[in-house]
């Protein structure tokens, strides 16, 4: 579960992170009322207005701006709220700014130079250990440090029998080039981080950039955190984080029926059950010339009813020109799979796109027998080949 910005940085500040405070808005009016408290408890005079949207490169497409006064706070409010904000990470169309976080200016002038770092903690998927990557290079994308200057971006690794020690907070402080009061200050910054990220259960903190301020302060200035699905049920506060507007609406609606379902850019709709066969029928649909269009996982239950429920969440999607049905009869029998498939397609009426299901297990020969005697538009399969075969037919 992908989090805002300014909910990111509750959760660092709950574990003693840093951050650059600031109040979430939703109207040009709460911005200055916004702007007003900040300037009473922090005494800016400037304030940054950041659209929240579940993307980076939010500055890129105009969704970061600096206000020097209460004028600018509520028009550049008035211009970004509402606005359908395309960054890098968005689609084409982009994402609509509902909300505002009025932050204040933590880039103030003094007597020596601000730095911006990189830091995120995430799991390496190699090693099967949480570590923490960091970098000089703040403030520009990873990506791009990664590819033209690799030698500029750490890794510290972290032993999950001892957790994160003294001295790797240290080596990360002296990597990024401080000392005095900046290098105690990133200590902690980087104990505090990893704390959040380990009991909040997330499968990613990224802080781009954490600044060291003229005098020395090191704060988290934005905040990305996406929080472990399957470890919701610990953090039932969490989920009240959620927003909804920000995921894709079938696969919220998916969600709210009890299905396994991930949007894809392709053309032929998959309706499995089970994740690894999932992933095995998207592989065959590749080898067959097309293009998996969903990941849909019904589950073990695959009656009339769900079915009918997935063949709605597939067809929503008009790239579909075919659906690949493909179901191992284990716990479910596969003749009321097939009878499911039939009940649902008579419900449901014409459906204006080919369907080959194939079905094995327990009771497939009864199964293909029922789908081949339905009088429907459905072709029956038995073979993962023969399968994939009347998938590329179907496209050719």
């Amino acid at each position: 579960m992908n989090l805002h910005e300014y909910q990111g940085k509750e959760i660092l500040s709950t574990f003693g992170v840093k951050i650059q405070k600031g109040i979430v808005v939703s109207t040009p009016q709460e911005a200055v009322a916004a702007a007003k408290k900040l300037t009473e408890e922090t005494g800016t005079g400037w304030h940054v207005l950041k659209a929240q949207v579940h993307a980076g490169g939010r500055g890129k497409g105009g969704g970061v701006k600096l206000a020097k006064n209460l004028g600018e706070v509520e028009s550049i409010a008035d211009q970004i709220i509402g606005m359908q904000l395309i960054t890098p990470q968005t689609s084409a169309e982009g994402k609509k700014v509902h909300q505002v976080l009025v932050a204040e200016d933590v880039y103030y002038p003094g007597e020596t130079e601000t730095s911006e770092f990189y830091i995120s903690v995430l799991l390496n998927r190699t090693t099967g250990r949480n570590m923490i990557m960091y970098s000089t290079e703040g403030g520009m994308d990873i990506e791009t440090v990664a590819e033209e200057t690799p030698h500029l971006i750490f890794t510290e690794e972290i032993d999950p029998a001892t957790g994160m020690l003294p001295f790797q907070a240290r080596r990360v402080a002296f990597n990024l080039g401080l000392s005095g009061a900046a290098f105690k200050d990133m200590t902690k910054f980087v104990t505090a981080l990893y704390t959040a990220y380990d009991k909040s259960d997330a499968s990613l903190f990224e802080i781009n950039p954490v600044l060291k301020t003229s005098d020395d302060k090191i704060l988290a200035v934005d905040a990305k955190v996406t929080i472990d699905d399957n470890a919701l049920f610990r953090h039932k506060d969490y989920l009240e984080l959620r927003d909804i507007r920000e995921e894709n609406p079938i696969e919220v609606e998916a969600g709210a029926l009890g299905l396994n379902y991930v949007d894809l850019d392709g053309n032929v709709g998959c309706m499995v059950n089970g994740a690894g066969l999932a992933m095995a029928t998207m592989d065959l649909i590749k080898q067959a010339g097309g293009e998996p269009a969903n990941f849909l996982d019904v589950g073990g239950t695959a009656d009339a009813a769900r079915v009918e429920a997935a063949f709605q969440i597939i067809l929503k999607d008009p790239e579909v020109k075919a659906i690949l049905i493909n179901i191992f009869g284990g716990i479910v029998r596969c003749d009321r799979v097939a009878q499911g498939v039939i009940d649902a397609y008579k419900n449901m009426g014409t459906i204006n796109v080919p369907i080959i299901v194939r079905l094995q297990g327990t009771n497939a020969d009864i199964a293909k027998e029922l789908i081949d005697n339905s009088g429907l538009d459905v072709q029956s399969a038995v073979e993962f080949q023969e399968a994939a075969d009347k998938v590329q037919a179907v496209l050719a």
